[in-house]
Formats: C-alpha cells, structure tokens, sequence
C-alpha cells in the first residue's frame, strides 16, 4: 500500500503520482492541478484513470479539461484526499494513517487491498481463512 503526502503544488506529473497511490494525506496548503491541457498537451503518466474513479467523470472531465486548480478543501471534498491537515500537523497526520494501516495483520490488510483493486472477494477470503488455519 503506499501513502502519498503533498505539501505545496503538486502539477503534472505530481499529480499524477499522488493519483497512483492507494491513499492521499494533503497540507491545507497542497493545490494540485493537471495543467498539461495549457500546453495543448494531455496526462500521459495513468492519472486520469485513478482521477477518473475518485472524482467521478464529470468532475475529471472538468479538472483535466480545463487545467484549473484543485485546493485540500475540495480535493477532500471530492475524495481526492483522504486526509487534510496543517502543514505544522502533517507528519503527525501521516504517522497516524499510517499507523491505523500497520495495526491489522499485515495478510488482511493485503487482501482488502486487492479487493479495492478488482480481486474477487471470495478468493480473498479462501486465501486468508487458509492463511489464519495455517494451511497455506
């Protein structure tokens, strides 16, 4: 699982790799932005995809079209971020997800992941009853 932390402006390229991470921790100060459009270029690192997903296709649409900027208040808001806090907190912020995310048994924590990612629920399962019997 990998945790992505943007303090300041997070453009292009930036952006596109806090999109590739599972989970997003931004300072109130983070502004992200696509700005590929303003070159009359495109995305072309896989951020649309995830952008896609988390913001829904309109609002993609719109934040990829038009190059604009995405503060923290509204990336929370539209599920770009799954945690905003100061910029004088944001260490403390991301060793506390971070934290929360080591608690559960490693195996478990894998497998919720793969289900995020598509894997049927049911395979996972098996695997981790066979792993908690000691069977794998």
């Amino acid at each position: 699982m990998t945790v992505a932390v943007v303090q300041g402006h997070a453009v292009g390229a930036g952006f596109q790799l806090a999109l590739a991470c599972d989970l997003r921790v931004l300072a109130d100060d983070a502004r992200l932005s696509l700005r590929e459009v303003s070159l009359g270029l495109v995305p072309d690192l896989g951020g649309t995809k995830p952008l896609v997903e988390l913001a829904g296709p309109a609002r993609a649409l719109e934040i990829a079209a038009t190059g604009r900027w995405v503060d923290a208040a509204e990336a929370e808001r539209i599920g770009l971020a799954n945690v905003v806090a100061g910029a004088d907190a944001l260490d403390d912020a991301v060793r506390d997800l971070v934290a929360s995310l080591l608690a559960p048994p490693a195996g478990a924590v894998r497998a919720v992941t793969g289900l995020m990612r598509g894997a049927a629920e049911r395979t996972a399962q098996a695997a981790r009853l066979r792993d908690l019997a000691g069977l794998s």
